[in-house]
């Protein structure tokens, strides 16, 4: 029996040129330098035989990434076309060569090509089934990406970054977040889903503090998202892999660089937060993300990764040092596009007692948060409220987006009624100003006259 021998495995990047046999000549024998390993091999998934990578990455990219307005994600899924992520949605694109659907081949020999020869990805990818890193295409733009194993294969999905750099006013920030930005000490959480728009709130924050402080601000970011210039203040931006080998360790060292902001990209576990309290309690702000949709749910994050023994401790020290959480969520704009609902809340005595006693039905975070709205807080509710009365958002929008959804059918039921008033009334003072000449309103109803009283009578 004749066995086939197996084709050579050449990836993108050491694949020798096209033009290099003759048509029907057998391929050319590569040197060991120019033969990768199988990354199947390396993350722990079975690859299916499949032809060579044949097209570009960097074309595919750029063919995707122009598809249209809006793009903000970019997936490479097994059995499905390329697909791009434009204002929440998906939509497949059509790509010669890929088409229908992607193979295991085609992901595969992407994923080698963005993770090249880095040692660690590899790892992580083998160990943990996942891998994050940066990409860039000159001239195009950069992505966040993740490399991750699905059923068996791998997968892409890769988050678009911009290169301009967010301002407060761009993103139409409520007024607090400057006044969120001046704290000397303490933690500052912006809290929310994946793809919520927190690390761009952040980078506005953080480029509202370049223009107008003359401060040293170290980041510890996994990637580096938006690269700050040097304007009043002195960035030094560090980037997990490249820079730093874990949160923990940057975050120890940072401490020894005469910083006055700290920025953590995520604090993902207990010795990561110990170290955040502890430099918010030496004179630094640290600004940091959780994967928590509220302000209640951030302050019950915290404790639950320290031991119960530990418990009082920890409430005290986050008591002492949270400054501000807060939690946004990307809603579909009227008209399309996305707009940023959020939740905010401050320190003060009542949210310090519900931090070091616990929430009852007495004290908890939603009433303290909305009945101080003077402070510049909000719940979700009102932020949702107030884009439903700017008709920013829909009715149904505001339901979906809503933490309680009880209290915000009423808010939503008395705003229309209101919303409703005020057209009745501006209608009729609209039709009376263009009466036209000769015209005379309605006479007005008789009223039923009393009676006269007999004389005479008792």
């Amino acid at each position: 029996m004749h066995t086939q021998p197996t084709p050579i495995n050449y990836t993108p990047g050491n694949r020798p040129p096209i033009n290099c046999a003759a048509p029907g000549a057998p391929a050319p024998t590569a040197t060991p330098a120019q033969i990768r390993p199988n990354i199947a091999n390396i993350g722990g998934a079975a690859r299916p035989a499949g032809p060579a990578q044949t097209i570009a990455l960097d074309d595919v990219i750029t063919t995707l990434v122009n598809h249209g307005d809006g793009v903000s994600d970019l997936l490479f899924v097994v059995g499905r076309p390329a697909q791009v992520e434009m204002f929440g949605k998906l939509n497949s694109v059509e790509i010669e060569g890929l088409s229908p659907s992607l193979t295991p081949a085609h992901v595969e020999a992407f994923a080698l090509k963005i993770m090249g020869s880095n040692e660690r990805l590899a790892s992580d990818l083998k160990n943990f089934g996942s891998c994050d890193t940066s990409y860039s295409v000159p001239n195009l733009a950069r992505f966040r990406v993740n490399i991750f194993r699905q059923n068996g294969n791998h997968a892409i999905v890769m988050r678009k970054l911009s290169t301009k750099i967010p301002t407060c006013e761009g993103l139409n920030l409520p007024p607090i977040f400057k006044e969120i930005i001046r704290e000397k000490t303490g933690i500052i959480f912006v809290t929310g889903s994946t793809g919520s728009g927190k690390t761009t709130t952040l980078a506005a924050m953080l480029n509202e503090l370049n223009l107008t402080s003359e401060i040293h601000i170290v980041t510890l970011e996994d990637p580096i998202e938006f690269l700050h210039p040097h304007l009043q203040a002195t960035f030094s931006q560090r980037e997990l892999g490249k820079d730093f080998s874990d949160f923990t360790v940057g975050l120890r060292a940072a401490l020894r660089q005469a910083p006055k902001v700290i920025l953590v990209g995520e604090i993902r576990d207990r010795e990561t937060m110990e170290i955040a309290l502890t430099a918010a309690e030496t004179g630094h702000v640290v600004f940091s993300t959780l994967h928590t949709i509220s302000a209640a749910q951030s302050v019950n994050r915290v404790i639950g990764m320290f031991s119960s023994e530990e418990e009082q401790i920890i409430r005290q020290r986050l008591a002492d040092t949270l400054r501000f959480v807060i939690s946004q969520r990307l809603a579909p704009k009227v008209g399309g596009g996305r707009v940023m609902v959020s939740e905010i809340m401050g320190s003060n005595l009542r949210t310090r007692e519900a931090i070091l006693l616990g929430e009852n039905e007495l004290r908890n975070f939603h009433e303290i948060i909305e009945a101080s709205g003077q402070n510049g807080w909000g719940s979700f509710e009102q932020s949702l409220l107030r884009h439903f009365r700017e008709g920013t958002i829909t009715e149904e929008t505001a339901l979906v987006y809503s933490v309680n959804k009880s209290a915000m059918r009423k808010v939503i039921d008395t705003a229309k009624k209101d919303m409703g008033t005020q057209d009745q009334v501006h209608m009729g003072l609209k039709l009376i100003s263009h009466e036209e000449p000769g015209a005379h309103p309605p006479p007005l109803p008789k009223m039923a006259m009393p009676k006269p009283v007999a004389s005479g009578s008792a």
